[in-house]
C-alpha cells in the first residue's frame, strides 16, 4: 500500500526505537530526534510496528489517499 510516515516532533522524545525498527525510514537528528530519511524503503508493515512502538504516539502514518491510519 505504500504508507507515507511523519514525525510529530514536538511529542517526539528521541527514545530511538523508531529507528532500531525502520532505519531505513528513521533517523535520529542533531536534536536526538526522530526524522524521516527516505519514504518506502521500509514495508508497511515495518512502519506500522514502528509506529505502534513509540512511546509517545509522535509517528503519523497515511495511507496513498491520504487518509491518517496511525495513530
Amino acid at each position: 500500500m505504500a504508507y507515507t510516515a511523519k514525525v510529530d516532533r514536538d511529542l517526539c522524545i528521541g527514545s530511538g526505537d523508531c529507528v532500531r525498527i525502520a532505519p531505513k525510514t528513521f533517523q535520529l537528528d542533531s536534536e536526538n530526534k526522530s526524522v524521516v530519511i527516505a519514504q518506502g524503503a521500509d514495508s508497511d508493515e515495518t512502519l506500522m510496528e514502528a509506529a505502534q512502538t513509540c512511546p509517545v504516539a509522535a509517528i503519523i502514518l497515511t495511507d496513498p489517499t491520504g487518509k491518517q491510519v496511525y495513530p
